[in-house]
């Protein structure tokens, strides 16, 4: 496989004011800068997993891969197992690329499945419980990434995060605060017992066997290790015996998309985002393109002309 490097560089800006002989002077402080490169996420011991990728060898996107494997197990509510993801990418030589891998509707799913006996929409339905999830993309996607752009063998990525799962992954002050405020709903969606629906504390560690267990089974028979054979079976069962329509022909049939990212310019600069079905991209080139005309920056931070 032809080996292509992926250029990160992360930078951010603190703006502040000095104020000398009565005028405020703008002072530009730069963040950390590394010489090779960066590893950026929502918790320490997946940016760690990535970086230690890199030094094996492994590229941006192994280190990507390896990284996104670690938060769904230290950090889910950023990382995922049974959701979806977007990736958008530049080269070093200048090309760009985009890859849809969210959760998609099941194929039971009709257009009135969240309406109540009376026609009338019921929120509820669109957000909590079986019929709320679609079939999980992340695993495909991320198997379409190492396949593409890979440089590691896959079970090398795959085998830190089994690792951070059996051994267990601290509990963080705020990660406490949001697990305990779920409990209920935990409890109500699952109708059965599962490891996050106890109370938790800051400091505790969470150890995730059946987790561990799952990611060996893809370790092992790869993407089929997830939408195929026993862990397949055991996301079906569950789904159905609680009210839900995804099937193990969703599963088998998933498909990842590869996109082409919505690409504008922005003062000169030039600004890559993901495309539809993701509105961010859209989003975000309406929005600085409706402000260009404006120098936002004689504005102070979050005044309300600047907003």
């Amino acid at each position: 496989m032809k080996k292509k490097t992926l250029i990160l560089v992360v930078i951010t800006l603190f703006v502040g004011c000095i104020k000398k002989s009565n005028k405020s002077i703008p002072e530009k402080i730069e963040g950390l800068i590394a010489e090779k490169a960066m590893v950026v996420s929502a918790r320490e011991e997946a940016s760690k997993i990535g970086v230690d990728i890199m030094k094996q060898g492994g590229n941006a996107f192994d280190a990507m891969i390896a990284s996104d494997l670690a938060l769904l197990v230290s950090y889910p509510v950023t990382g995922n197992i049974g959701g979806g993801g977007f990736m958008v990418f530049r080269m070093n030589d200048g090309s760009t690329g985009a890859l849809d891998y969210r959760e998609t509707a099941p194929y039971l799913a009709t257009k009135n499945r969240y309406l109540d006996e009376e026609g009338k929409l019921d929120s509820d339905k669109s957000k909590t419980g079986a019929l709320a999830i679609g079939v999980p993309g992340t695993i495909a996607g991320l198997f379409e990434i190492h396949e593409k752009y890979g440089s590691m063998p896959i079970q090398q990525l795959i085998e830190p995060a089994i690792q951070l799962a059996k051994n267990g992954v601290v509990v963080t002050e705020a990660q406490a605060k949001r697990l305990n405020h779920h409990k209920g709903s935990f409890r109500k969606v699952n109708q059965e017992h599962i490891i996050y629906d106890q109370e938790w504390r800051t400091g505790d560690t969470i150890k995730n066997s059946l987790l561990a267990k799952t990611l060996e089974r893809i370790k092992t028979h790869g993407r089929d290790g997830f939408y195929k054979g026993k862990t397949a079976d055991l996301i079906v069962n569950h789904i159905q015996n609680i009210g839900g329509i995804i099937t193990k022909d969703d599963l088998a049939n998933y498909e990842v998309k590869w996109r082409a990212p919505i690409t504008f310019i922005y003062k000169g600069h030039k600004i890559i985002s993901m495309p539809p079905p993701s509105s961010g991209g859209i989003c975000l080139a309406q929005i600085l393109k409706t402000i260009e005309p404006y120098d936002i920056g004689q504005y102070k931070h979050n005044s309300t002309k600047y907003i």
